[in-house]
C-alpha cells in the first residue's frame, strides 16, 4: 500500500453497510473493494422480486430477501456488503439488529459526497434521468443528520469518506478478529481453573515440562517449555486461593514472553471492574484477592488492569479445530464478537432456577454439542472430567481441595497435579453437577435419536443417521434387556481379502498381508467358535449390581446378544450361568487381581513428560503395551469401585440355542427340499441311462449337486444339538473387556487369553468336584509372524487342519490388542472362515468355479469401515464406563452401534 492510500479497517466477518445518497458511487466502491459475491445490493435484489432494479414499489420484497440472504451469509462466517442508500436511521437499524443476532460487528463506510457531483453522476445515467427533484436534498439532509449518530446506533467502526478524492484513495483493509488464532498449531498445554493456587500451578507446569524464570526474589515470573509448546489458561487466575498476585505474576509474564495464551474467567472479569474503580461485591473470594493486591505496588496493579483489559472472550486455535473460553461455548458463537459471545465465554448459560445451596442451576449446553472444534473450558468444578461430545471441562476444583488439571493437545491427553490442601471450602460440596459428572441425569429419548455424532478417542467423529437410529430404538425398546446392564455392544468384524487360492473365497494369506501392510509384525490366529456372539456382564454379589448399576431386582448380571437381547427366556438359567461364571472369575483369582490393578480411569490419563503411555492409550503401529501397567501418573482419580464385576465378550453354543428360528426357515429348508428332490431324481436319470438315453453329463452334474447339498447339510448339523436347560451349553470367552475403573479391550490378547484359560480351569475344576460338565470352553490359538514365511505357513496349516475337522475358522488379531498404522486405527480383527463353513453363508453350490468367480467381485470397503466404526464405538463405550460415567453418556456409543447395524452391507460378509 502506498502513502497515499487511506486504509479502511474491516473485521473480516463483519456487515458492512455502505451509507451514501443515490449516486454517491456505492456500487463502484463496493465492486472495487469487495468480491461480486459479498456484496448484496439493493438495486441487485428489487429486479431480483420485480425484473427493474428502478422499481421503487419493489423495496419492501427486495429488502427482506436481501436480509434474509446477509442473514445465511453471516450465520455461514462470511462477509457481507449491504449496497444501499440506508440513510434513513429505519433501515440502518435492521441492519444492525442483524449484525447483533449473528454476532458479528457492524461496519459503516459513509459516502459524504456533495449533492452536485452526485446530481452529475444520475444525469448521467438513463435509468436515473426522471429521478425526481426532491428525491437527492431529502437523501442528503437525511445522511448529513444520520452521521454523528451512527455510532450511537451500535455500529463499531464507521469510516467517513467526504469527497471523491477521499473515496478514490481508500483502501479496504481487512482485519483478523482478535479471537481468531487459527495459524497457531501448538503443541498446547491448556490449563484449568487456578483460583490463585500458585505452589499447584507451579507444580503443574514443572510436570508438563516448562522451565521457570525467576526474579531477585526467587518468584516466578515467567516460563517456557524447551518443545515449544504454548500455555493456554482458560481463566479464573485469581480468587479464593492462597497467593493470586503470584499467579497472576507468572501467568502475565508467560503471556508477555509468547509462552502463553489467556482468556478471561468471570473473576477476572470482577476484579477488572474493582481495580477500574467499579462497586463490586467483595464475594466468591474477591476479598481475598483485593487483601493480597494490597500489599503490592501501584505499578503491579495497574500492570493487572492492563491485563484484564487486554483479555479476549475467546481463542479459536488450530486451523479451527480447537477452541478455549473459560465457562463454554456453542459451535454458532466460535470466532464471533458481541457482548453476547463474551456474556456466555465468561458465564455460561442458565436456567433461570437456582439449586439447593442458591447457586444458579447452569444449562448442561455440553450435551447439545455437535459442533467439530474441540471445546476447552472450566468455571463449574467437577471431581474428574472426560470428554463429552468433543468439550472438555478442566476445572477439577483444586481450590476446593481437587486437582489441577491440564490437557495436552492435539494429543488429548490429561495432566493433573493434586490440591496441596482445602484452601477455600466451597458453598456446594465438589460433587459431579455439570456434564460429565457420575451421577449424571436420568436417561432421555433425545440422547439416542435423530441425527447423532459420536465423538470418539480413537477414530474421530462417528456421525449416525437418524432412520439409523430409529431402527436402534425400536429393537432396544422392544426387545433389549434391563438398560442398565446394556453398556456394551460387539462390533462386526470384517472377512479378509477375496481369495483367488483355486476353490476359496477366503484364505489366511489375505489376512496374514493385511496386517503385514499396516505394519503389525505379531498377530493371533483364535478359533472361531460357531455360537452366537454374547456379551455377558456378571457382579461379584447382589450388592455390587445395586451400588454399581443401580439394579435392585435381585439380579447379578446379564447375558444378552450383539442386538442387546436376553440370551435366555428364563431369568433363572441366566443366573445359573452367571453363578457359575462367578465361581469360575473367584476360583481364578481374577476379583481381586484385576481390582487391584485397575487404574482410575480407562486410559485418558497423560503420562508425565517422557513416560510410557497410559494403558489404554493407544501405542504406536506394531508396538506392545505392557500388560496390565499401572495408570499413568496424572490420570484422573480413582472412580470408586463398589465390588467386583466384570463384562466379557463370547461365543454361547450351540448355535441352534439363539439361531433355531433361522436354521428351520432358511438351512434345514433348502436341505429338506434337496433331501426330497435329488433321490428321485437321480433315480430317474440313471434309469434312463440303462435305456441308453445320452444323460451322463447331466447325471454327472446331478450327482454333485447331491454331494454338494449333503456338504451343506453337514455343514450347519455340526453347530446344533439339543440343550436341556444348561445341559449342552457351552461358553467360550474370547476378550474380558472391563472391570471396575478399567477399560481392559486394548491389552494384549496373549494375557487375554491367560486369562480366559484360567477361568476355564477354574471352571472345569468346580465342574469336577459338582460331577457336572464344565460351562466354560478354550479357545484354542495360535501366534504368526506376519513377516516369516515359515510363520505364516505353519499359521495356514494350523487353519487348514481346524475347518478340515469341521472348525468355522479363525479371527486374525494384532497380538498387542490396539494397533494403529498409517492410515489410524487398524482392525481389531479380521475373520477367515472355512471352505465348508462359507456353504452355509452362500449356499451348497458356492464353491462351482462358475459361482466362485462371481462371488470374488464382492467390496469390502463399506463392510470394513462399518467395523472400524463399531470397533471405537465400543471401545468408547468401555471408556465411559470404565471412568464412571453417567449411563447416558455410555449408551451414546452403544446405541450407535447397534445404529450402524441397520446400514446396507451385505450380510453374507
Amino acid at each position: 500500500m502506498t502513502s497515499d492510500r487511506t486504509a479502511l479497517g474491516v473485521p473480516d466477518l463483519s456487515l458492512v453497510v455502505l451509507v451514501g445518497t443515490t449516486g454517491s458511487g456505492k456500487s463502484t466502491f463496493a465492486l472495487r473493494h469487495f468480491a461480486p459475491t459479498e456484496v448484496l445490493s439493493s438495486d441487485f435484489f428489487r429486479a431480483l422480486v420485480a425484473d427493474d432494479e428502478n422499481d421503487q414499489s419493489a423495496t419492501p420484497d427486495a429488502f427482506e430477501v436481501l436480509h434474509y440472504v446477509a442473514g445465511k451469509r453471516l450465520a455461514a462466517g462470511r462477509l457481507t456488503v449491504v449496497d444501499a442508500t440506508n440513510v434513513q436511521a429505519e433501515s440502518r437499524r435492521r441492519l444492525v439488529a442483524l449484525a447483533r443476532e449473528y454476532d458479528v460487528l457492524p461496519v459503516a463506510i459513509v459516502l459524504d459526497i456533495p449533492e452536485k457531483v452526485c446530481a452529475q453522476r444520475n444525469a448521467g445515467r438513463p435509468d436515473r434521468a426522471d429521478l425526481p427533484g426532491h428525491v437527492l436534498p431529502r437523501q442528503r439532509r437525511e445522511l448529513r443528520r444520520s452521521i454523528a449518530s451512527l455510532q450511537r446506533e451500535g455500529f463499531r467502526k464507521v469510516h467517513l469518506l467526504r469527497s471523491v478524492e477521499q473515496v478514490e484513495a481508500a483502501e479496504i483493509v481487512l482485519e483478523k478478529r482478535y479471537n481468531d488464532l487459527r495459524h497457531l498449531t501448538g503443541p498446547f498445554d491448556i490449563v484449568g481453573d487456578i483460583h490463585g493456587c500458585r505452589e499447584e500451578l507451579e507444580a503443574l507446569l514443572a510436570r508438563l515440562g516448562y522451565e521457570f524464570t525467576r526474579d531477585a526474589r526467587r518468584r516466578a515470573v515467567g516460563a517456557r517449555h524447551p518443545g515449544g509448546r504454548t500455555a493456554v489458561f482458560v481463566g479464573d487466575l485469581v480468587d479464593r486461593g492462597p497467593d493470586s498476585p503470584g499467579v497472576l505474576r507468572l501467568v502475565m509474564g508467560m503471556v508477555a514472553e509468547g509462552h502463553a495464551l489467556c482468556v478471561p474467567g468471570n473473576h477476572e472479569n470482577k476484579l477488572g471492574r474493582y481495580l477500574k474503580g467499579r462497586k463490586v461485591q467483595h464475594t466468591h473470594g474477591l476479598a481475598e484477592t483485593v487483601e493480597q493486591l494490597a500489599v503490592e505496588s501501584e505499578g503491579f496493579r495497574a500492570e493487572v488492569a492492563e491485563f484484564i483489559e487486554s483479555l479476549v472472550s475467546h481463542y479459536v486455535l488450530d486451523g479451527g479445530r480447537l477452541v478455549v473460553c473459560h465457562a463454554g461455548l456453542p459451535e454458532k458463537y466460535h470466532g464471533r464478537t458481541s457482548g453476547r459471545v463474551r456474556s456466555f465465554a465468561l458465564y455460561g448459560d442458565t436456567t433461570g432456577e437456582t439449586d439447593e445451596y442458591g447457586l444458579p442451576v447452569r444449562y448442561p449446553w455440553a450435551e447439545d454439542y455437535r459442533g467439530r472444534a474441540a471445546v476447552v473450558y472450566g468455571h463449574t468444578p467437577v471431581p474428574s472430567t472426560s470428554w463429552i461430545n468433543n468439550t472438555i471441562c478442566l476445572d477439577t476444583g483444586c481450590v476446593f481441595g481437587g486437582r489441577m488439571t491440564a490437557l495436552r493437545w492435539p494429543e488429548r491427553e490429561l495432566v493433573d497435579v493434586p490440591a496441596r490442601k482445602v484452601w477455600y471450602e466451597p458453598v456446594r460440596p465438589l460433587v459431579p453437577d455439570a456434564p460429565g459428572g457420575s451421577e449424571g441425569r436420568p436417561l432421555d429419548l433425545g440422547d439416542v435419536t435423530g441425527r447423532r455424532v459420536v465423538e470418539t478417542s480413537r477414530h474421530g467423529r462417528v456421525a449416525v443417521r437418524e432412520e439409523n437410529a430409529a431402527a436402534a430404538l425400536e429393537v432396544m425398546s422392544r426387545f433389549a434387556v434391563d438398560p442398565r446392564w446394556l453398556v456394551y455392544l460387539p462390533p462386526t468384524m470384517a472377512p479378509c481379502a477375496t481369495s483367488r487360492e483355486d476353490g476359496f473365497l477366503e484364505y489366511p494369506d489375505e489376512a496374514f498381508e493385511a496386517f503385514r501392510a499396516e505394519g503389525v509384525a505379531r498377530v493371533v490366529c483364535e478359533e472361531k467358535h460357531m455360537g452366537s456372539r454374547a456379551v455377558v456382564l456378571v457382579c461379584r454379589d447382589a450388592e455390587t449390581a445395586r451400588e454399581r448399576f443401580g439394579v435392585l431386582d435381585g439380579t447379578t448380571g446379564a447375558v444378552y446378544t450383539r442386538t442387546g437381547r436376553p440370551f435366555f427366556d428364563d431369568a433363572e438359567v441366566t443366573e445359573e450361568v452367571l453363578a457359575r461364571l462367578r465361581r469360575a472369575v473367584d476360583g481364578a483369582g481374577l476379583w481381586g487381581e484385576l481390582a487391584d490393578r485397575a487404574p482410575g480411569s480407562p486410559g485418558r490419563g497423560a503420562p508425565a513428560a517422557g513416560s510410557a503411555p497410559a494403558a489404554g492409550s493407544a501405542p504406536a503401529a506394531g508396538s506392545a503395551p505392557a500388560a496390565g501397567s499401572a495408570p499413568a501418573a496424572g490420570s484422573a482419580p480413582a472412580v470408586p469401585a463398589p465390588g467386583g464385576w466384570l463384562l466379557l465378550d463370547a461365543e454361547l453354543l450351540p448355535w441352534s440355542l439363539k439361531a433355531s428360528g433361522l436354521l428351520r426357515k432358511q438351512y434345514a429348508a433348502v436341505g429338506a427340499a434337496a433331501r426330497a428332490v435329488f433321490p428321485a431324481a437321480l433315480s430317474a436319470l440313471e434309469a434312463a441311462a440303462e435305456r441308453g438315453v445320452e444323460v451322463a453329463g447331466l447325471l454327472e452334474r446331478q450327482r454333485e449337486r447331491e454331494a454338494d447339498a449333503s456338504a451343506f447339510r453337514d455343514a450347519y448339523r455340526r453347530y446344533c444339538w439339543t440343550v436341556d436347560g444348561l445341559d449342552g451349553v457351552r461358553l467360550a470367552p474370547f476378550q474380558l473387556l472391563a472391570a471396575p475403573g478399567r477399560s481392559l479391550a486394548l491389552g494384549p490378547h496373549d494375557e487375554q487369553l491367560a486369562w480366559i484359560d484360567r477361568l476355564v480351569e477354574a471352571d472345569r475344576a468346580a465342574a469336577h468336584t459338582d460331577g457336572r460338565p464344565p460351562l466354560l470352553m478354550r479357545t484354542a490359538r495360535l501366534p504368526v509372524d506376519t513377516g516369516d514365511p515359515a510363520s505364516t505357513a505353519a499359521g495356514t496349516k494350523w487353519w487348514l487342519d481346524l475347518t478340515t475337522a469341521g472348525g468355522e475358522g479363525m479371527v486374525v488379531k494384532p497380538l498387542q490388542g490396539f494397533a494403529r498404522g498409517e492410515r489410524g486405527i487398524v482392525q481389531p480383527g479380521i475373520k477367515c472362515r472355512g471352505r465348508e463353513y462359507l456353504r452355509i453363508i452362500y449356499g451348497p453350490e458356492y464353491t462351482r468355479p462358475e459361482h466362485l468367480a462371481r462371488l470374488r467381485s464382492r467390496s469390502l470397503g463399506h463392510k470394513r469401515s462399518l467395523a472400524l466404526r463399531e470397533y471405537a464405538l465400543g471401545l468408547e463405550a468401555l471408556d465411559r464406563l470404565a471412568a464412571g460415567e453417567p449411563l447416558w453418556r455410555v449408551h451414546e456409543a452403544v446405541f450407535a452401534v447397534l445404529a450402524l447395524e441397520s446400514e446396507p452391507v451385505d450380510p453374507r460378509l
